[in-house]
């Protein structure tokens, strides 16, 4: 299994707790989709030979732009890439939808959508800077549903400015009476130059504290799950059989192919794993391509040790965990062997649990992964 991810890096305007390599201006849009088409073409060959079954639009926010932008894209790595594509997800902002762009993105061959929703309480939404509504984000999955979307997601965040347990509750049982298939649940994390971040640190706003946004996370849980959504990752909930499958191939540590400014990449040559990522220089990145040089930066060679660490701290991810057979039949070593020191400090804290399938981190393992994952980090 390998992904395609597209980045769009172009918004209506810039949210306050965002770090994401984006633009509020549509100023360079077409310089850019110039640039990415060619470098479609400039990566043609090299991945000739693979096959690819996911395709995720991200940005920024794609849905800001013309859909002939998108569709251009879509038909030229159609004719570019061998692509059987069983999930294509376009993220979209509330606010910037409408039933033509809808209904053209179903036609140009995507099912899924993901909806930036973060709230339904239109006081935290203009404390965080996003430009809708909870009005126009349920007229947004309404008119996707028009459009023939059976797939749609929408992210909810905890842990912003001002909000208490009850609000996010209140938004997490807007989002199920919208008969959503899907539901990404994140926490707020504070970048430094952000927005947000300065208005923190010169004391004009105030986050909820970290007890506060522990029991945010779990009251949440609790009621996503006592919904229907079946939590399947760390942050991510799902209808059965409608987890997020460009999601699973990162933290199954598939390949992916990035593609646009920012953009990441993992990909298999000769047996190793190489990662890299484009340059996240607009000017940068769009002279490499006019050149005929492909924008990549950083590129390095995964060593075995690395990529097994990658399988715990990505596998250990799922609520599932790692899949024992997938590990031994990639590295040819059983997992708890391979870790043997941090599974079995693990186990007796009661964090991680084992079977003849999988290894997984316990309900307290997932609330404390970051401290797991220190573990396999240190104790080999």
């Amino acid at each position: 299994m390998a992904g395609i991810y597209l980045h769009v890096p172009f918004c209506i305007k810039k949210c306050d707790y965002c770090d994401f390599v984006s633009f509020p201006s549509m100023e360079k849009a077409e310089e850019y989709f110039c640039a990415l088409r060619r470098e479609i073409e400039l990566v043609r060959e090299e991945n000739r030979d693979r096959k690819f079954n996911t395709v995720f639009f991200g940005g920024g926010t794609p849905s800001a732009l013309p859909p002939y932008y998108i569709g251009q894209i879509t038909e030229l790595i159609g004719r570019c890439f061998d692509i059987s594509v069983d999930e294509a997800t376009i993220e979209c902002n509330p606010g910037t939808v409408d039933i033509e762009k809808l209904t053209a993105y179903r036609k140009a061959g995507f099912n899924r959508i993901s909806i930036g929703v973060q709230s339904f309480d239109d006081g935290l939404l203009r404390g965080i800077g996003r430009i809708h509504t909870a009005k126009e984000t349920e007229e947004a999955v309404r008119l996707a549903r028009k459009a023939g979307f059976d797939n749609i997601n929408v992210d909810l965040m905890y842990g912003l400015p001002g909000q208490t347990g009850e609000m996010y509750i209140q938004s997490i049982e807007r989002a199920a009476r919208l008969d959503v298939e899907h539901i990404s649940a994140y926490s707020l994390i504070l970048e430094e130059g952000t927005r947000l971040y300065d208005r923190v640190q010169q004391g004009e706003t105030a986050l909820p504290d970290d007890d506060t946004v522990y029991d945010m996370h779990r009251i949440g849980m609790e009621k996503l799950m006592s919904l229907g959504y079946r939590r399947y990752e760390i942050s991510n909930y799902a209808k059965p059989g409608f987890e997020c499958k460009h999601n699973l191939n990162y933290w199954n540590v598939g390949e992916y192919l990035g593609l646009g400014l920012n953009a990441s990449s993992a990909l298999k040559k000769d047996g190793k794993l190489l990662r890299f990522a484009n340059s996240p220089v607009m000017s940068e990145y769009i002279a490499d391509i006019n050149n005929g040089v492909l924008p990549r930066r950083d590129i390095e060679e995964i060593s075995t040790q690395e990529e097994m660490f990658e399988w715990a701290m990505l596998g250990l991810r799922k609520i599932e965990g790692v899949d024992r057979a997938a590990f031994y039949g990639r590295f040819g070593v059983d997992f708890e062997t391979g870790f043997d020191k941090a599974v079995n400090r693990l186990k007796a804290m009661g964090w991680l649990e084992t079977d003849e399938r999988h290894i997984r981190l316990t309900r307290r393992g997932l609330d404390m992964q970051n401290s797991a994952l220190m573990e396999f980090m240190e104790g080999e």
